[in-house]
């Protein structure tokens, strides 16, 4: 199957089972953190949108340690940034229908939790296809280290990702 096929079939079957996070904690999350010795107090998280892993929860934990929260913005140029943000703040609706933050406070996450519609066991992810987040991440690892947690209900391995040179990996994958 091609990249597509693989995300429509996925997107049915994650609209159709409709969970919520099933386990995905804040705890697994920390135990990543652990042993990588991850340095730094930045997450960059997303807001849930059509059916993805929850993150907001996850988030609040990780602001009640004092970490320092951040939401991804789309930009005209179809680049993405990560704004502050926190979850007491409100956030506005981008033109594909996500929620952004308001802030104008951009952040450089240290960890990054990235949503994802497929995945494979090299950690290799397909998104929705506009490629926001390969290159975003190609983008920041150019100037800092950056740990990248995919986020995802098992039912969303496949086989195989079919890849291409602009396709990154994540360095873990969290599933229920």
């Amino acid at each position: 199957m091609n990249k597509s096929q693989i995300r429509k079939k996925i997107l049915k079957a994650r609209k159709q089972n409709n969970l919520k996070n099933l386990n995905i904690s804040f705890e697994k999350i920390s135990k990543i953190l652990k042993k990588t010795k991850t340095i730094g107090k930045t997450i960059g998280g997303y807001y849930p949108y059509n059916y993805e892993i929850d993150t907001i929860e996850i988030l609040k934990i990780f602001e009640k340690k004092k970490y320092n929260i951040s939401l991804p913005k789309i930009k005209k140029n179809s680049q993405m940034n990560f704004f502050y943000w926190s979850t007491k703040d409100p956030l506005i609706i981008n033109d594909y229908g996500i929620p952004e933050p308001i802030s104008k406070k951009v952040v450089y996450p240290n960890i990054l939790l990235v949503p994802l519609v497929a995945f494979d066991k090299h950690l290799n992810r397909i998104g929705y296809g506009g490629g926001f987040y390969d290159r975003y991440i190609n983008k920041i690892k150019k100037n800092k280290k950056i740990l990248t947690i995919g986020l995802a209900f098992s039912f969303q391995k496949v086989k195989k990702v079919p890849i291409n040179s602009n396709d990154i990996k994540l360095d873990f994958i969290i599933t229920n």
